[in-house]
């Protein structure tokens, strides 16, 4: 049987705008519009592109345990989040394999005032199973678990156009947030949003959250206003070559249950002072050092690697690639890969096996694209 495709409210927007639509995660979506993902790329890194990622899931974690238990199922220390703060985590098993990569939200709970509640978005990929997993281990807290995923839309609105364009549009004073922290206001007068100064593509920028019945409204305005700067709608074969450049994970890819943090070089993402779910396994790995490490790699001559094209050296297979495309910033064809420890000193040559031939590459630095808030 066919697995019926959801759709987002904007479904028939990128219809009607010729959205060339594709399955992705279970939904139908928009892989690129009639302008092309370069020409998306490029808008992205110059002026600002607004990208429907509604397929993406949100969870409310409420209650007097909220913090402990948000603070046992991820692996990043939320005790040291101030109020409105975001930070990327991850959902570790056991083993130290990873369920998902995550952003936390830490906001102040308007039923109640003084209180604090959790704020996760995950990835739609996982939603039902991460859904799952977290109700799973809330039994043992006083806590509330509540996916508000259909209720909630989510757009995201990135380039260095994105802050300017978006202050003009909305209450809050956004351009005066801090990177990786949230803003909350309205938009249309009287369209409630949460503004996270997060995103997915190494420029500046915004996630924004809002009632999802109100999606072509906020759409239609953002658009609108940005219309005379040249803003596009991005679809998510951009999406994946922005995010790609610098070296932001995919799961799946970078990331799964057979990859965990250590081995992706994502540890800035845990704090292994205090307990979470997998700790044990992945400072084991941490400790003993990891077997294979994620690397960046450069093609000496001009071909396109692919995901899950065998890495070799020396006549051996070493590796598959995780992620390989060619790079519009910077004209490079690129890609990443999970390669033993002991060869991935920055300058080593390794072969990608492109249609059974074995082609050169180089092992460059990571990331091929300095994001904005690394500068």
């Amino acid at each position: 049987m066919t697995e019926q495709l959801k759709r987002t409210h904007l479904y028939q927007w990128h219809v009607d705008h010729g959205g060339r639509m594709v399955p992705f995660a279970g939904w139908e979506m928009p892989v690129q519009y009639p302008t092309g993902p370069i020409q998306e790329h490029h808008t992205t890194r110059r002026v600002a592109g607004l990208f429907d990622i509604d397929h993406m899931g949100q969870v409310e974690v409420r209650g007097l345990q909220a913090e402990t238990f948000v603070n046992h199922i991820v692996t990043y220390d939320v005790r040291q989040m101030a109020l409105y703060e975001a930070h990327y985590a991850l959902f570790c098993y056991p083993d130290g394999g990873t369920i998902d990569d995550l952003f936390v939200y830490k906001l102040p709970d308007p039923a109640e005032k003084g209180k604090v509640y959790y704020f996760l978005v995950i990835n739609a990929s996982n939603r039902e199973k991460d859904v799952a997993w977290i109700q799973a281990h809330a039994t043992e807290f006083d806590v509330t678990v509540r996916d508000i995923s259909d209720e909630t839309y989510m757009l995201a609105f990135q380039g260095p156009k994105a802050p300017e364009l978006l202050d003009r549009i909305t209450s809050a004073d956004v351009q005066q947030a801090p990177r990786f922290t949230a803003v909350q206001g309205t938009i249309l007068e009287n369209i409630p949003i949460l503004m996270g100064r997060t995103g997915y593509t190494g420029e500046d920028g915004y996630e924004l959250f809002f009632p999802a019945d109100e999606a072509l409204k906020v759409w239609n305005k953002i658009l609108k206003e940005g219309e005379s700067e040249g803003v596009l709608p991005i679809g998510l074969a951009a999406r994946d070559s922005l995010r790609f450049e610098p070296c932001m994970p995919l799961y799946g890819h970078e990331l799964s249950a057979d990859i965990n943090a250590v081995e992706a070089r994502l540890t800035f993402a845990v704090s292994f002072e205090k307990e979470f779910i997998g700790r044990d396994a992945l400072l084991k790995t941490k400790l003993e050092g990891p077997r294979r490490v994620l690397v960046g790699f450069e093609m000496v001559d001009k071909s396109v690697p692919r995901a899950e094209y065998p890495v070799m050296h020396e006549g051996e297979q070493i590796g598959v690639v995780s992620t390989g495309m060619f790079s519009p910033t910077t004209s490079k064809y690129l890609g990443m890969a999970f390669i033993p420890r002991e060869l991935a000193a920055i300058g080593n040559e390794i072969d990608i096996l492109i249609r059974n031939k074995p082609v050169k590459a180089r092992i460059v630095k990571r990331p091929f694209y300095t994001p904005v808030y690394r500068r």
